[in-house]
């Protein structure tokens, strides 16, 4: 097997090369927006969604997942939200996974974000990570086309996106407009297009429509999100939720792929009251509980990768064990750690802890 080839480039563009992007800003009123947001609205945010995808004829094609809750990053507090889309198009299994850390003012504190296809004899991943790190948005991606690596990595100053809206924080955004049932005017924001430049994302009301979901009408409010491209026409896609900020549906003006809610949020935790729970034969269930094993995941690694000192610690502490190979380890992990607790003197022991 041949090695892969990889293509690797770094764009950290100087202020007159990088000018163009840094004029492009988001609106004020959408800077606004987000600013006033208040943690009672964040509360009435933290449910899932769970849709299906479906074909124009109907075709079940795959489903599409959404958690929020709140969360703690660097440790202060902050919103996490996991997207998780996965199917078969032309009986290709593809799939998409988001996972965001966002402040409450829907800032984007680290992002990673992955779409794959897997077609015959090859596939097709690409993978987006970014990170505040010293002042700076960080943006690395990552694009494999079967033994064919491509690596790009492009960053900006914060200052610069104030407003900016990704792939996570839109999910959540749109919560936000939906359960206030109104679109604030010029609610225009920034976001990066597939090149990772700087381009404008609008959300704009569609008209109240009625739509059939678990067997009732429900009158559903409509949202449109339109996103430029530098290169190319723009992308489209419009929203419909429940009273109650849930999904109801999701297309891409032009695609033949529509998202639906099938059971309204009531109907469903009520199911699930009456059906006994044997999550190994239930494929939905096993689908959320590895999403929420990889979401997890990502949790632990993004805390380690800001710790760096806990695998040294961790790795020192091991050596000396085997070392000394000690009959009560326990007495022994006491008395190399009892140097620490000095550093610490306020800090309660795990015995003295409330968890």
């Amino acid at each position: 097997m041949e090695a892969p080839l990889e293509d690797e480039t770094f764009h950290e563009a100087p202020p007159e090369t990088q000018k163009p992007d840094c004029e492009l800003k988001a609106a004020d009123e959408a800077i606004a927006f987000l600013a006033i947001i208040e943690p009672t609205e964040l509360m009435k945010c933290l449910f899932p969604d769970s849709l299906v995808t479906v074909s124009q004829g109907g075709r079940d094609l795959g489903t599409f997942n959404v958690t929020v809750e709140f969360a703690s990053r660097l440790q202060q507090p902050c919103m996490l939200l996991h997207a998780h889309s996965q199917g078969a198009i032309d009986d290709f299994p593809c799939g998409t996974t988001v996972t965001a850390y966002l402040s409450t003012e829907l800032e984007v504190l680290e992002e990673d974000y992955c779409e794959y296809v897997k077609l015959e004899g090859h596939s097709v991943e690409k993978r987006c990570s970014m990170v505040q790190r010293d002042g700076r948005m960080v943006i690395e991606k990552v694009t494999t086309v079967g033994e064919e690596v491509r690596k790009e990595s492009v960053s900006y100053p914060t200052p610069v996106l104030r407003g900016l809206v990704t792939e996570g924080s839109n999910f959540l955004l749109m919560r936000l407009i939906a359960l206030r049932k109104q679109v604030p005017e010029n609610m225009t924001f920034i976001s990066f297009d597939q090149n990772l430049r700087l381009t404008h994302s609008t959300y704009s009301e569609l008209c109240l429509k009625q739509l059939q979901v678990g067997g009732e009408m429900m009158e559903v409010f409509g949202l449109e999100r339109v996103v430029q491209s530098v290169e190319g026409s723009a992308t489209t896609w419009q929203y419909y939720f429940l009273p109650d900020g849930h999904l109801v549906s999701r297309v891409q003006v032009g695609s033949p792929v529509t998202m639906r809610l099938l059971h309204l949020p009531s109907q469903l935790e009520k199911d699930i009251e009456q059906t006994p729970l044997v999550w190994e034969e239930d494929m939905q269930m096993q689908s959320r509980f590895l999403d929420r094993k990889e979401e997890l995941k990502a949790d632990h690694a993004s805390y380690l990768r800001q710790h760096p000192e806990i695998r040294a610690l961790i790795s020192d502490f091991l050596q000396f064990l085997l070392l000394k190979k000690p009959y009560d380890v326990f007495q022994c992990a006491r008395e190399y750690f009892l140097p620490f607790a000095s550093h610490h003197p306020s800090e309660p022991s795990l015995s003295e802890s409330s968890f």
